[in-house]
């Protein structure tokens, strides 16, 4: 039943349903469970790998559609900024794939299925299997239904950036030295920790933020730390 649920949320129907539980098979499940079926057979991680490749892809295709003066660099900034760990596992979440995930034991005790880095190594999978099971044709409209919020035309340009080459370009071109970057805190259980970084401009706090990463709160930061010098 979770895998027809599953499917009614992707808006795609597998012919081969083997290749979405594959797509969901953790190393752990398939190490401690399928250890005598061949690499390519036991787990997701080669499914990871071509997954990547088609949402680097199909995004790279709607972002020339939807950003047409937008310059190269530009573009690959913006791909980076959609196609990453937290968007991924972001949308994972949506889909509620933690709740399809095959794991081992030891991930089922340390919360495996709420990693990020799981989720989104899930998802990439996930978009492989539809793409092995459909071809291009049936994975396209999948991405972009899933992605379609990050490409509102209302969307802020902006919001694509990478937050921490920003300010520090900003903040060299004014200043000419860089900003720096402290660890506050790391709070709660591993599978869901929270961090908090400050920003410092030449020994002053600008700003402060936290995050689920360590890098997601730097760039929170960051992001911050530029509206606090442009208003």
């Amino acid at each position: 039943m979770k895998w027809m649920r599953l499917q009614e949320r992707l808006g795609y129907h597998f012919g081969d349903r083997s290749l979405l539980i594959q797509a969901l098979t953790h190393r752990s499940h398939g190490h401690e469970n399928a250890p005598e079926k061949p690499i390519a057979l036991r787990d997701n991680e080669r499914f990871e790998f071509l997954g990547d490749a088609i949402l680097d892809l199909i995004i790279s295709d709607i972002l020339l559609e939807t950003y047409p003066e937008c310059k190269e660099g530009q573009l690959s900034k913006m791909r980076a900024a959609v196609v990453n760990e937290k968007t991924l596992a972001e949308i994972a979440k949506g889909l509620r794939l933690s709740e399809c995930l095959l794991l081992g034991k030891g991930e089922q005790h340390t919360g495996g299925a709420f990693k990020p880095s799981i989720l989104s190594s899930a998802f990439e999978a996930l978009i492989s299997s539809i793409y092995l099971d459909g071809g291009f044709s049936a994975v396209y409209p999948v991405v972009r239904n899933l992605f379609s919020h990050y490409f509102q035309p209302e969307e802020d340009i902006s919001a694509f950036y990478d937050h921490k080459t920003r300010l520090q370009e900003m903040v060299q071109a004014r200043w000419k030295f860089t900003p720096k970057y402290r660890l506050l805190s790391a709070k709660g259980p591993d599978h869901a920790k929270i961090f908090e970084v400050q920003v410092e401009l030449n020994g002053n706090i600008v700003s402060a933020a936290t995050g689920t990463s360590k890098k997601e709160a730097e760039q929170n930061a960051a992001k911050q730390a530029i509206e606090s010098l442009t208003t």
